[in-house]
This record gives structure tokens, C-alpha cells and sequence, in this order.
């Protein structure tokens, strides 16, 4: 049984312009010890999937359907005191900022003991006591002195290892972490992966990275979701995505890396601009943007095709090299967009 399963997940917001579909039709495995990584630009539906898994979403955004199982137990619609029982407990989140996750009018350890006695039996010495080791274990240095501090008198890098040490101190099974390294250096960025990446280790949990950095991706992850307007464009394990990648959005990504040779070669950007999701193409959503676009990318999606067992991807392309190698045929084509 996976740890973790979203089945065809949909999003929306409904805003007065319009529905905009955020995520649209997601779907993804995690399993016990795994890190899966979660990519893409700003707007394509990373964070959205994060806050629907733990049912956090701002109004007007809502789930509109699909099914997210934990350990079996399904999560959209359990109602709200199973949903707590869940957060913090068995599923927690680090945040993009910290400094706007930690409320500035309560200091440290009050903000960490109430996250410990709130989801265990611990009396309110043992939440102390608790609370100093998490900080123990994330490096903060003279952690009793730390928790009588507010959130102002650490640096950016201290507060995400609180960030951590709030998100740790239940022993969750899965850690998700929404770009927790955006806001920070990058020497910093490098002290948080390699922390995320020992507790890990350490603690057997699984984590869901969001990101839209490629090279934290290739050092932490197993597998890999590019995420493209909301839905996913390409899924495999990390050298299938970095040596083998198939989806034009996921090319043009692994382009725009900078690289360390000796010539000097200029950035080759992805052109063009995100898709407006209140107006949606017909076909693609990354055809506006894609070079090798052909007339049929315009007016229809293609259907997800396996490249290999550990190996997805949507684009017609790959269906195209499929027909002209031999390997598919029309009809099972026909057949592939007609039963979807």
C-alpha cells in the first residue's frame, strides 16, 4: 500500500473573471522513505497541490474532485477534526517564508510546544523538553536561551531550521516542504538541504520537495513530477527526467541551467509567457510556447504515454516517434484518446 496516493486531483479557484484551474487532474504515488520532487515555473500549481492534500486552501480556491489517500484512509471530505488529527500529526508542511509563518508576537518555544502539546499527550514540561531537542537537532545553538526569542532575533537560515524543528517535533510520515530554501542564500540553501536530507535519512519519513530549482531536485529526490498550468507533463525517477526527458516544457527547462564549462555559453530561456488559466488552449497548454509545436498540439491534449515502467510523459511528440518507429500504432492511439 502506498504511503500517499492522489488520484486524478482537481483544484479551482472561483473567482469573479472566471474558474481558473490550478490543478487539473493530478495524480502521483508516494511511498514510505521517498522523496518525490514536485517542479515547475511559479503558477503551475505546485503550492495549490500541497494545500489540498492537508485541505488548507484559501477562499475561493476548492477541490472540485479526486481522491487523496493516506495509508489507505481517504482525505478529501473526512471533515475537519480528522483533517487536524492528520496536519502536524501524520502530514506536515515547511512553508515558503518563515518569517511570515512564525508569529511575531509569541516567542519560539511557544510557537513549538504548542504544535507538540497540541498533537501529543505531552504535559507542558515534556513539550519544553521536547522542544529543545528539535532545536537541538536542527542546529540551533543554545536552544534554552533560543526559546524565550521571537521570531525578529533569528536570521532567515534559523528561522527555517524552526520551521523544521515545528514541522519534525510530531515525527510525521510525510514532510512537505514548499520551496523552504527560496527565501536564503545560497550557502544557507546548501546547510538546509543537507539537514532536510539527514533527518530524513534519520527519520524514514517520506518527503513531497516543491521547487523550481532543478539542482535541488537532482540532490535530493527519487522521482520527479514536472508540473506545467496545473497539470503534469512529464513523472519518472531522476535520470529518467535529467538523461531521458521527453516533454518539450521539461528540454526547455534543463536549457535554462547554468553550466560549468569552460566555453561561455548564454542562457536559452523557455520564450513567450506562462498560460493565462482563465483561457486555457485548446490543446497543449504548452504549445504557445513550444518550438516543435504541431497543428495537432494546438487542438488536442495528448494522452499520457508509458516511455518505460519508471517513465511517463504527455506529448504528442513521443507519440509521433511511437507511430514512426512502430512501436504504437493509430489505432491504439485512436483508442488511448477515446477511452479518456
Amino acid at each position: 500500500m502506498n504511503l500517499l496516493s492522489v488520484q486524478d486531483l482537481h483544484t479551482s479557484f472561483f473567482t469573479s473573471s472566471g474558474e481558473v484551474k490550478a490543478v487539473n487532474g493530478l495524480s502521483f504515488n508516494l511511498d514510505e522513505g521517498k522523496v518525490l520532487g514536485i517542479v515547475g515555473e511559479s503558477g503551475s500549481g505546485k503550492s495549490v497541490t500541497a494545500y489540498s492534500i492537508l485541505q488548507i486552501l484559501s477562499h475561493p480556491g476548492r477541490i472540485v474532485s479526486g481522491s487523496v489517500k493516506f495509508r489507505g484512509q481517504e482525505l478529501i471530505n473526512s471533515g475537519e477534526d480528522t483533517m487536524c488529527h492528520i496536519r502536524g500529526n501524520k502530514i506536515s508542511i515547511i512553508f515558503q517564508d518563515p518569517m511570515t509563518s512564525l508569529n511575531p508576537v509569541f516567542t519560539i518555544g511557544n510557537q513549538l510546544m504548542e504544535a507538540i502539546l497540541l498533537h501529543t499527550d505531552r504535559n507542558k514540561k515534556q513539550a519544553k523538553e521536547r522542544a529543545i531537542e528539535m532545536l537541538k537537532l536542527v542546529g540551533v545553538n543554545d536552544p534554552e536561551k533560543r526559546l524565550k526569542q521571537y521570531p525578529h532575533e533569528f536570521s532567515g537560515g534559523m528561522r527555517q531550521r524552526v520551521m523544521i524543528a515545528m514541522a519534525l517535533a510530531c515525527e510525521p510520515d510525510i514532510l512537505i516542504a514548499d520551496e523552504p530554501t527560496t527565501a536564503l542564500d545560497v550557502t544557507i540553501q546548501a546547510q538546509i538541504l543537507e539537514l532536510m536530507s539527514e533527518l530524513q535519512k534519520k527519520m524514514g519519513m517520506a518527503i513531497i520537495l516543491i521547487t523550481h530549482d532543478l539542482g535541488v531536485i537532482a540532490d535530493m529526490c527519487d522521482e520527479v513530477i514536472v508540473m506545467y498550468a496545473g497539470e503534469v507533463c512529464e513523472r519518472g525517477t531522476i535520470d529518467e527526467i535529467f538523461y531521458n526527458n521527453k516533454h518539450e516544457y521539461t528540454k526547455g527547462l534543463m536549457r535554462s541551467i547554468p553550466t560549468i564549462s569552460e566555453e561561455k555559453e548564454k542562457l536559452k530561456p523557455i520564450g513567450g509567457s506562462p498560460v493565462d488559466l482563465l483561457n486555457m488552449p485548446e490543446g497543449c497548454a504548452f504549445s504557445p510556447r513550444c518550438d516543435n509545436a504541431m497543428k495537432i498540439c494546438i487542438t488536442h491534449k495528448a494522452k499520457e504515454i508509458h516511455i518505460n515502467e519508471m517513465h511517463i510523459s504527455r506529448c504528442w511528440l513521443n507519440i509521433k516517434n511511437e507511430l514512426d518507429n512502430g512501436t504504437l500504432t493509430l489505432t491504439q492511439v485512436k483508442e488511448l484518446h477515446e477511452n479518456e
